[in-house]
C-alpha cells in the first residue's frame, strides 16, 4: 500500500533552492534511512511529509489511512511543562482529544474546555461533555496513547513524569520527545536525528525496537550502524535530487559508488565537449557561421551541467605541537555533587598515541571527568600533573567555554583566520584557511556570513574546526558529531586518525568509536571508571558474552555442586556410555573450570581497582577474554559428555 506520493515538489527557502522536481513514493513496510548534506533541506522535506510545511510547486498526496507521527530534531518545549504533559502538546487531532479530556476534567461544573476562544455558543452541561469525550476517547485509542507514553518514558528510564521538561538535559528531553512520536503508534513515523544526545545504551534500545517494528518510517540519522542494522532503503538528498537505493546503507554504498562513477564519466565527457566548443568560440567572429546562437546556448548547457568535484582528504591533519615525555598523570582524583559520587578516586598516566574512547550512560560523570582534566573543574581530592609541552585541543559539547559568543561580529572566515591564516597538514603541505572550513562543509559563499546569523549547529561545528586548526597535541572530543553530515564525519574520522598526539573521544556513535579508537574508559554511573582494551564492537561482544555467561543456570557459584550430573535433569534418549578416556576428561574439566573461575575473579579485582596502568590493562584485558573463552569451550565441552555420565 502506497502511504505517500510526492510528484514534481520544489521548495525554496531565502532564496536558496533546496530542491526541484522532486518525485517519490513511500509504501507500507519501507524503513528508510534520509541523508545529505546539512542545510540540504531534509528537515524541510519531511516537514512538507508531514504536512507542516508547504511546498513551493508540486502535489503530495497522503493514503486516507495514513497516521503520522514526527520527531522534531529540536522540540519545542514551553515553560512549566511537565514531562507528563508534554504528551498534549501538539496539532494532532488525538492530542486535542486527549488535552480536552483532562481539561474537562479539572474544569469542574462550570467550565467547559470546549469554549475557551469562543464566545456565542450554546453548550451542554460538563456532564455531558465529559461524557462525549470519553466516548471519543474509546473510539480513537486516547487512553492507549497515554498508557504507550507512559510505558515508554519507563523502558527510557525517565521515571518521574511530573519533572520539569525545562529541568532535564538535553538526552533527557530527546527520549520525552521520542517516547511521545513513539506512542500514537502511527503507520508512518517520521525521524529527524533520534540518536543526537542519547547515549549508547537508548541508542541500541531504539535500534531494536525500529528494527523489529510493522510500520514504516523515514529517518534522517548519521548513526552508520543504525542505518545498516534496521533500514531496508536509503533516500538521499543530494544537489537538490532525491536518489533512493534499496537495501541498507552497505548496499547503498556499493550503489551510490557506481552512479558517482556514472557521473564522473558523464563529467569527463561534458569537458570534453566544453573544451572544444569554448576553443570554437575563441577564434573569433570569422570562425563561427549562422550556428552562433545555438552553439552558444549549448555552451551554457555544458557549464550548467557540470558538477563542482567533491572536496578530498589525503594525510588530512594538522601539524601538533611535540608532546614531551610527561603529558598528563591523574592522581586518585574524586569528585561529587550534592553527596552524589560522580568520579570514585581514580588514577591513570596518559601517553603519547593513546586513542582512548569513553563510554558510559547519560549522567554518569563524562563530561565532568573532561572538565577536570583540562582544568575548567576542580577535583574534591587528589591531583593532576600535566606535562610541560603538553598543549589541550578542547571541543565541549555544551559550548561552555565557548569563544565564539564574544566573536559574532565577526565572519566565518574572519573567526577561522584569527587561529591561523594557513595550516600545515600532516604530510608538510599547507592550506589556507577558507580551503580548511570548506573540507567541513562551509562552502565559500558562507565565509563572509556574520557568526550571529548561524545556526546554533553550525556555531559548534564552527568552534570544531577552530579547536582543529588551534596546533593542540593531546586533543579531546566530546560528542563531536552531533552536528556533522554523514561526509564531513567521515573527513574528521580522517583528521582524528591522522593525528599523531594523545586523543579522548566522548561519543554515542559507535562506528565513529570504533574507528578512532583503541582503548576505552566506561563509565558505571556509579563514580567508577574500568579499563578496556579494544574497541566499542569488542568491548559490545565482550560484556555480552559475560552476560549470558552469567545468565547460564547454576553459573553464580560454578563447582562440583552445580557442576554433578546428579543436579542435571536427565534425558531417556542416553544412546550411549561414556569411554574411559571421556570419563577422565569429564572429571578432570570440572576442576578446571574451577581454577580458571579463581584466576577470573582474581583479573576482576584488578579491574575494580581506581589504579590503571594502560599495560597491565591491555595485558589483563587480553587474559581475561582468554579465560573467558576457555570457560565457555569447557562449559560446552561439560555438557556434551554429561549427557551421557552415570
Amino acid at each position: 500500500m502506497n502511504l505517500i506520493s510526492i510528484e514534481n515538489l520544489s521548495k525554496t527557502v531565502n532564496d536558496t533552492p533546496l530542491f526541484q522536481n522532486v518525485t517519490l513514493g513511500i509504501d507500507e513496510g519501507e524503513k528508510i534511512g534520509f541523508i545529505g548534506p546539512n542545510g540540504a533541506g531534509k528537515s524541510t522535506l519531511l516537514h512538507i511529509m508531514a504536512g507542516l510545511l508547504e511546498a513551493d510547486n508540486g502535489n503530495i498526496s497522503r493514503n486516507n489511512n495514513l497516521s503520522i507521527s514526527m520527531l522534531e530534531q529540536t522540540p519545542i518545549i514551553r515553560e512549566g511543562l511537565t514531562v507528563r504533559n508534554f504528551l498534549y502538546e501538539g496539532d494532532s487531532p488525538v492530542i486535542k482529544l486527549i488535552a480536552d479530556y483532562h481539561k474537562c476534567l479539572e474544569a469542574g461544573a462550570n467550565s467547559d474546555p470546549r469554549m475557551h476562544g469562543r464566545a456565542g455558543s450554546s453548550l451542554p452541561s460538563s456532564l455531558s461533555l465529559l461524557q462525549e469525550l470519553t466516548e471519543r476517547m474509546e473510539k480513537e485509542n486516547g487512553w492507549e496513547i497515554e498508557n504507550n507514553y507512559l510505558s515508554f518514558l519507563s523502558e527510557l528510564k525517565l521515571e518521574n513524569p511530573d519533572q520539569l521538561m525545562n529541568s532535564l538535559s538535553g538526552g533527557m528531553k530527546k527520549k520525552a520527545a521520542l517516547a511521545r512520536a513513539l506512542s500514537f503508534k502511527p503507520n508512518l513515523l517520521i525521524l529527524d536525528e533520534p540518536t543526537n544526545h542519547l547515549d549508547i545504551e537508548i541508542i541500541e534500545w531504539l535500534e531494536k525496537y525500529l528494527g523489529s517494528a510493522n510500520f514504516s518510517f523515514i529517518m534522517v540519522t548519521h548513526d552508520r550502524y543504525f542505518l545498516d542494522s534496521v533500514c531496508t532503503g536509503i533516500m538521499e538528498l543530494d544537489k537538490g535530487r532525491i536518489y533512493k537505493y534499496p537495501g541498507n546503507y552497505s548496499t547503498f554504498l556499493e550503489r551510490r559508488s557506481i552512479r558517482l562513477s556514472t557521473e564522473q564519466n558523464e563529467q569527463a565527457r561534458i569537458k570534453s565537449i566544453l573544451r572544444r566548443e569554448l576553443e570554437w568560440l575563441s577564434r573569433g567572429p570569422k570562425a563561427r557561421a549562422s550556428k552562433d546562437k545555438k552553439r552558444k546556448m549549448k555552451i551554457e548547457d555544458l557549464q550548467n551541467k557540470q558538477v563542482q568535484a567533491e572536496l578530498t582528504i589525503s594525510n588530512f591533519s594538522s601539524s601538533e605541537k611535540r608532546l614531551g615525555k610527561k603529558i598528563l598523570d591523574l592522581n586518585e582524583i574524586e569528585k561529587s555533587y550534592n553527596d552524589e559520587l560522580i568520579i570514585a578516586p581514580f588514577s591513570y598516566k596518559f601517553t603519547k598515541g593513546e586513542r582512548i574512547g569513553i563510554i558510559g550512560p547519560n549522567g554518569s560523570g563524562k563530561t565532568t571527568f573532561l572538565n577536570i582534566i583540562t582544568g575548567l573543574v576542580e577535583t574534591d581530592s587528589g591531583s593532576l600533573d600535566k606535562g610541560l609541552n603538553t598543549v589541550f585541543g578542547y571541543y565541549d559539547q555544551l559550548s561552555n567555554h565557548l569563544d565564539i559568543a564574544i566573536s559574532e561580529n565577526l565572519r566565518v572566515l574572519e573567526y577561522i583566520s584569527e587561529s591561523a591564516e594557513q595550516i600545515a597538514l600532516a604530510d608538510g603541505k599547507l592550506v589556507s584557511a577558507a580551503k580548511f572550513l570548506e573540507m567541513f562543509n562551509f562552502p565559500s559563499s558562507t565565509h563572509r556570513t556574520l557568526i550571529e546569523k548561524l545556526s546554533g549547529g553550525e556555531k559548534r561545528r564552527l568552534y570544531l574546526i577552530r579547536i582543529l586548526i588551534s596546533n593542540p597535541n593531546f586533543l579531546i572530543l566530546d560528542e563531536p558529531t552531533n552536528d556533522l553530515d554523514l561526509d564531513t564525519m567521515r573527513r574528521l574520522e580522517d583528521f582524528v586518525l591522522s593525528f599523531k598526539g594523545t586523543i579522548i573521544v566522548v561519543s554515542h556513535d559507535r562506528a565513529f568509536l570504533d574507528r578512532t579508537t583503541d582503548s576505552l574508559f566506561v563509565f558505571d554511573g556509579k563514580g567508577g571508571i574500568k579499563g578496556f582494551t579494544g574497541n566499542y564492537t569488542e568491548y559490545r561482544e565482550f560484556s555480552q558474552t559475560i552476560n549470558r555467561r552469567d545468565a547460564m543456570p547454576g553459573r553464580q557459584q560454578v563447582g562440583r555442586s552445580a557442576m554433578h550430573p546428579s543436579n542435571r535433569v536427565s534425558t531417556a534418549n542416553t544412546k550411549r556410555k561414556l569411554t574411559y578416556k571421556e570419563k577422565q576428561e569429564f572429571s578432570g574439566l570440572e576442576e578446571k573450570i574451577d581454577l580458571l573461575e579463581a584466576e577470573k575473579i582474581e583479573i576482576e579485582v584488578l579491574f575494580s581497582k581506581a589504579n590503571i596502568n594502560p599495560v597491565e590493562m591491555e595485558s589483563n584485558n587480553k587474559k581475561y577474554k582468554q579465560i573467558i573463552s576457555n570457560i565457555e569451550k569447557m562449559i560446552t565441552r561439560w555438557e556434551e559428555l554429561a549427557e551421557f555420565a552415570d
